[in-house]
């Protein structure tokens, strides 16, 4: 059983995990590394009387299959090079199997900024306005060597650690640490039974840890599109956290969110006081930055 208003969708050649809820001008949000549907939870509520909002699990993530290929995980037995590509051609297919092919507002949080980012710019007729949430940034990323290698080490470790029941009797208590450690918030909203679901099975990790190791990969794929592929003429935010603690650390990631909207030409935003999983603690700023774009 997957819970109401979630769907199955075979993209790819594997079930892909999707909810689709409310009417109106279509929102897309996707979750960071490690992230999955029931995180948005709460914006989802705030925006379903005026939108229709997507959600989905990456594939190993959630209630999504690992993608086809070598092993389990996200499906990074694609080449190397097209590992963005791939990411951003994920949110076309889901709205395209959806049959919304109008333009939508995308919002991506952490990582998934990347692949939004990467969405607007290799499918502009596709994007009303682009939200950015709390999202990475790398100033002058380069690839690492040997990508197929750490893949395959990727893939070897989920299996090892799988094998030890590892991700089974740890997954949903790292999940829980995670929370802790970044929100205000301080514990996980997330009904206990489908944390469990999610963060037990070892192709959850295995998914992270694929995503992890291809992290430089992606922000360096990202460097190059911008070079040759513009943003279309659309609204973009950066809703940066702020927890505010007035710490170095804090302020000098503040600082970074600003370059961001300031590389994109967008509005910067500060949701506070919040952690990095700004949408657990400040779901009404992130619901207001979707709801202005359009």
């Amino acid at each position: 059983m997957i819970p109401g208003g979630s769907r199955l969708l075979r993209l790819g050649g594997a079930p892909l995990h999707v909810v689709c809820e409310g009417s109106g001008p279509v929102c897309v949000l996707t979750s960071g590394l490690g992230g999955v549907w029931f995180d948005w939870d709460r914006v989802a509520a705030l925006l379903v009387p005026h939108r229709t909002v997507v959600r989905f699990d990456r594939p190993g993530h959630g209630l999504s299959a690992p993608a086809p290929g070598r092993g389990s995980g996200s499906g990074h037995a694609v080449a190397p090079a097209q590992l963005l590509v791939r990411e951003a051609d994920r949110i076309r297919q889901v709205l395209d199997a959806l049959g919304l092919p109008g333009p939508c507002t995308v919002a991506g949080h952490s990582l998934a900024a990347f692949h939004v980012e990467a969405f607007a710019r290799l499918h502009p007729a596709r994007v009303a306005g682009l939200v950015l949430l709390d999202g990475s940034t790398e100033p002058a990323p380069r690839p690492r060597p040997l990508p197929a290698v750490r893949a395959a080490t990727a893939r070897a470790t989920g299996r090892v650690l799988t094998a030890a029941a590892v991700p089974y009797l740890a997954g949903p208590a790292g999940r829980r640490l995670v929370v802790r450690y970044a929100t205000v918030l301080g514990h996980d909203p997330a009904p206990a039974a489908l944390v469990r679901r999610c963060y037990r099975p070892g192709r959850a990790l295995t998914a992270a840890l694929l995503e992890n190791t291809h992290y430089l990969d992606i922000a360096a794929q990202l460097a190059e599109l911008r070079t040759r592929a513009p943003l279309p003429d659309v609204p973009v935010t950066v809703l940066a956290a702020y927890d505010r603690s007035g710490s170095r650390r804090a302020l000098d990631w503040l600082r970074r969110q600003e370059r961001l909207a300031e590389l994109l030409g967008g509005t910067l935003r500060t949701a506070a006081p919040a952690g990095h999983l700004l949408m657990l603690d400040r779901p009404e700023a992130v619901a207001a930055a979707v709801l202005d774009t359009r």
